[in-house]
């Protein structure tokens, strides 16, 4: 596979408004973000990528834009997001930011202008319908919070598509002006300084459902000529596409390396927790036995938990249920019917081992990874909170007031602070993970130090080495004639491996704490161990 930089990327994720506040007023902005930059460099992030910051209603998040060319007031200016642009390159951090046109904000310019004009330019940036079309649930979204996608409009005298809230109107994207407006809107952020995009909802993007003579392969010529305008302008740019979709329907997103960069690997992260929840390799290795061959230029991503649920959607029935049992058995912990609500670290018991379990196999996946802001330290979630919110609680800095994420009085945060449990800002916080020299951060540090040292991982070819016991699994890479070997003990039991299984090398140890002889290595419970050849 041809080395880029995203090849072997660690790309950290975060919200700005909940990262750290620089003035005071409750809300993380640019200026906080800049100054926080040297914690996530020390990481050894090499990419940020930045969820929604435009001017927006906050219905969804900052998923309903306002305005695609500026910056939420409440997290600074332009100038503001320049100067932290400036710093991340002295650190050596590319950018990426949220590149949301499936849908705007119901106030966007462009709705209000299409709503009150049929003959106005606008209206055709939407989808319409005199009356509402037939739909199943894959349509929609936010199952248990809207039940349907049409929305009839007063002013329009038309329904109008919606498939996440009604206040996030679907942009009509096989109009060739709002293409046009698509590539405007990259344009303007490349020229600023941005290395790329992280496509949301890319699955809807090309979904033809309510447009006239259109079909799905139309839509997905789209993705060429983005791919050719991010070219032209930055030649290492990265197109990286949100798509929960299994093997089958991975490729169109590729096309022999000709559209996105990138994609999320959805399945492989649903297939890892069925793997946890049954403690046996087996779901995990049919997984990565099934993904289609990557071209040259074309990497994926792997993740453990991010800013949305844990979806299960991919999974069959039976092991959606074996997952939800396992990992959120109160109502409260589940969200749209196959979804998860909680952080990685309530999800796995706050056990240190298995965290770290997680994280090892997570580094050891095909490709580059990517952590969630408050991850590193083992954050919490607070399910007391709405939706999704619930794992998008401010940073815990430090076991100062509101954990050192801002000076402001409680009531006035963004979002509340989890103040009490085992993962208040008190218990679990950056400074206090730095002093702890077992932190999972500290530990978490070496980890990304060693999967730097391995480019084997986003370079070389994956292969899966039989083991007979069910709980374990062996896999590697081979690349320019090295080989990098891993080990995971998914169960709570203790097993001795054969060395002989590994084909005969010669090996040292690279990370890890499992013990062993010359002829056998021992794994504890949910242990791990990297061998490479010498």
């Amino acid at each position: 596979m041809e080395q880029t930089w995203y090849n072997n990327a660690l790309i950290y994720s975060l919200d700005v408004e909940s990262f750290y506040d620089s003035n005071g007023d409750g809300t993380g902005d640019f200026e906080g973000l800049a100054e926080k930059l040297d914690s996530i460099a020390g990481l050894g992030a090499t990419c940020i990528w930045l969820l929604p910051f435009y001017p927006s209603p906050n219905r969804d998040n900052g998923y309903d834009v306002m305005d695609y060319y500026n910056v939420d007031a409440r997290l600074g200016t332009l100038g503001d997001f320049a100067l932290f642009l400036d710093k991340a390159n002295q650190l050596g951090i590319r950018v990426i930011i949220d590149l949301v046109v499936n849908h705007t904000s119901i106030q966007h310019p462009w709705f209000q202008q299409a709503r009150q004009d049929r003959n106005s330019p606008f209206r055709d940036f939407y989808v319409w319908s005199d009356k509402p079309l037939k739909y199943d649930k894959q349509h929609l979204m936010f199952t248990g919070e809207e039940e349907t996608v049409w929305t009839y409009d007063e002013a329009a005298g038309q329904y109008y598509l919606h498939r996440f809230y009604k206040e996030q109107p679907d942009l009509n994207i096989a109009n060739p002006e709002v293409q046009q407006e698509i590539l405007k809107i990259m344009g303007f952020w490349l020229r600023l300084g941005v290395h790329g995009f992280r496509i949301d909802a890319a699955e809807m993007l090309v979904e033809p459902y309510g447009l006239k003579d259109t079909g799905r392969e139309q839509l997905l010529c789209f993705f060429n000529d983005m791919r050719s305008f991010m070219q032209a302008r930055r030649p290492d740019g990265l197109l990286l596409a949100e798509v929960n979709s299994g093997p089958d329907e991975m490729q169109p997103y590729l096309h022999k390396g000709e559209r996105m960069h990138m994609l999320f690997n959805f399945f492989v992260n649903q297939h890892i927790f069925l793997a946890f929840a049954e403690q046996k390799k087996t779901p995990l290795e049919n997984a990565l036995k099934a993904l289609p061959k990557m071209e040259r230029s074309t990497q994926w991503l792997h993740f453990l938990r991010h800013h949305d649920e844990l979806n299960v959607k991919l999974l069959d029935k039976k092991d959606q249920e074996k997952v939800l049992n396992a990992f959120a058995p109160e109502e409260a912990m589940r969200i749209y019917g196959f979804g998860i609500r909680r952080r990685l670290a309530p999800l796995l018991g706050n056990d240190l081992q298995r965290l770290e379990l997680a994280y090892s196999l997570l580094f050891s996946m095909p490709g580059a990874q990517m952590i969630r802001y408050g991850d590193e330290t083992g954050m919490g979630d607070d399910l007391s909170l709405e939706g999704r919110t619930s794992v998008r609680t401010p940073m815990q800095w430090s076991p100062s007031v509101n954990g050192g994420f801002s000076k402001a009085p409680k009531e006035k945060l963004v979002h509340p602070v989890i103040s009490s449990g085992e993962f208040s800002f008190e218990k679990v916080n950056v400074l206090a993970a730095q002093q702890n020299p077992r932190s999972l951060l500290n530990w978490l540090e070496r980890l990304v130090t060693t999967r730097k040292q391995s480019p084997e991982i986003g370079c070389g070819n994956l292969f899966i080495i039989p083991c007979p016991h069910e709980e374990v699994m062996i896999h590697g890479y081979e690349w320019r004639g090295r080989k990098l070997f891993f080990l995971h003990n998914f169960s709570g039991q203790e097993f001795h491996i054969e060395k002989s299984l590994l084909a005969g090398e010669s090996l040292y140890d690279v990370f890890g704490e499992a013990s062993g002889g010359r002829d056998t290595i021992h794994l504890k419970a949910f242990q791990y161990h990297w061998l490479r050849t010498e």
